[in-house]
Order: C-alpha cells, then sequence, then structure tokens
C-alpha cells in the first residue's frame, strides 16, 4: 500500500504500471492511495523491489507492505 504527494498521484501511477514485477496497481481512497500486488519467489527478491524500484519512484511518501501466509490444513 502506498501513499503519494497531493498532486502526483497520475504520475505515481503511470511509473507503477512500468514495472514487470507487480501484477496488479490500483488507485484507493482513504488512509492509502493505491495498492500494489507483488508476486516474489522470495523475501529478498521482495526486498529488492520495494526499496530499489516502488520507493524510488517520485512522489511516494511512504510504503506499506503486507506479506500474505498460507496455512497447511
Amino acid at each position: 500500500m502506498l501513499t503519494t504527494a497531493t498532486g502526483k498521484e497520475n504520475h505515481v501511477l503511470q511509473e507503477m504500471r512500468k514495472l514487470p514485477e507487480l501484477s496488479e496497481v490500483h488507485q484507493l481512497f482513504g488512509q492509502f492511495d493505491m495498492i500494489a500486488r507483488i508476486e516474489s519467489p522470495d523475501y529478498d527478491v521482495l526486498c529488492d523491489i520495494v526499496l530499489e524500484k516502488i520507493r524510488t519512484i517520485q512522489g511516494i511518501t511512504s510504503t506499506k507492505t503486507l506479506i500474505t501466509a498460507r496455512f497447511k490444513r
């Protein structure tokens, strides 16, 4: 989930859509401005994507990363 600087939403959305690692990106209303889905083979790759590709986009002011869990039944 991301927050952006006021007026930078469209720029951030366009830059996010260029990232092949993202399977989805959507604009939101509320506490966060966007939500993106990344499918990663491991935690280290996920960290690289978030730190080096997403957080470096001009206009992003903060990110929150949530990792899904799979439970054995």
